[in-house]
């Protein structure tokens, strides 16, 4: 293991403890990914974070073959096939945040009732079909969710947030789950105003030429 391999699994590492400290995983449920050389690198099946080290990361080829000795997150699928098909996203968090989780299990989308959604490439957050965990079925319905989209939302499961570093696939996770948080609660308070799909679109061209620009926002496609 060369030294930027040691860089890039310790930062896996880092990336999945900071998704338990800042509450939006819990146990051995979430899983973390990066984009690294001819592959990817990606957080082990059903290790808890607090007993994870850099040589336990599974480095995964496109092709979906890894070390024998090594097992790969159950949710290897959609990570492979993630990186494979977007070449803008460097890395790809899931996790099971309360809210997220919560509307996922709903099967609702986030409609655009803060211009934060922007952040997420458009005027919505789709939540994928439900499938089974670690299947290919999952992972097609995830990629479509994800049509000009960083994120989205997987039916009574999770969410799942790329972009292109692990830091910026982690905020987008953390953005993700306080947006549902804020839908829940004016829910709770009334009747959410939803904003037009033209200022959201303006905001998104916004965002280009801001600071969010570097969020790594996909395309334009606004449905």
């Amino acid at each position: 293991m060369d030294r930027d391999e040691r860089i890039a699994r310790e930062s896996v590492v880092a990336a999945a403890r900071a998704l338990d400290a800042q509450g939006l995983n819990r146990g051995t449920s979430g899983n973390v990914s990066v984009r690294f050389r001819d592959g990817l690198l990606i957080t082990p099946s059903g290790l808890p974070t607090e007993k994870m080290s850099p040589n336990d990361v599974v480095r995964l080829g496109f092709d979906g073959t890894h070390t024998p000795q090594q097992k790969p997150s159950s949710e290897w699928r959609f990570h492979r096939d993630i990186l494979a098909s977007r070449a803008e996203f460097g890395a790809v968090v899931h996790a099971h945040p309360v809210y997220c989780t919560a509307f996922a299990i709903c099967g609702q989308a986030i409609p655009a009732v803060h211009y934060m959604i922007a952040a997420f490439g458009g005027p919505n957050v789709r939540c994928a079909p439900y499938a089974p965990y670690g299947t290919a079925e999952l992972s097609d319905l995830a990629l479509a969710a994800l049509v000009g989209r960083n994120v989205c939302l997987l039916a009574n499961h999770g969410m799942i947030a790329a972009g292109d570093s692990l830091e910026k696939a982690l905020w987008l996770a953390v953005e993700l789950e306080t947006l549902c948080q804020q839908y829940a609660v004016a829910r709770q308070i009334g009747t959410p105003i939803v904003l037009s799909d033209d200022e959201i679109n303006e905001t998104v061209k916004r965002f280009r030429s801001y600071g969010l620009n570097a969020a790594g926002l996909p395309g334009p496609e606004t449905r």
